[in-house]
């Protein structure tokens, strides 16, 4: 699933540490939250879809390294993008 350009634009404005930034880990792992909260809302509606499903748990796995990368690299930028994004 493919997020709308208004949502997109959005978040990368929300979470770019400058303007036109759209490499950082924070917004790479803020769009693939975004991503990966759509897919859970499509898999609630289609809990057969076994193909999205695997979309899924690729996204969370891509989304878990960048985490640890930032973690590893900046741990003040990873636990204030950890309480901006709600997710663990």
């Amino acid at each position: 699933m493919v997020l709308k350009k208004e949502i997109k634009n959005e978040v990368i404005k929300k979470y770019s540490r400058s303007k036109g930034d759209t490499g950082s880990p924070e917004v790479q792992v803020a769009l693939l939250t975004e991503r990966i909260n759509q897919l859970v809302e499509h898999l609630k509606k289609n809990n057969k879809d076994n193909h999205s499903r695997r979309g899924l748990l690729l996204l969370v796995s891509q989304r878990k390294k960048l985490l640890i990368y930032l973690q590893r690299e900046d741990s003040l930028r990873y636990t204030n993008l950890l309480s901006g994004l709600g997710i663990r």
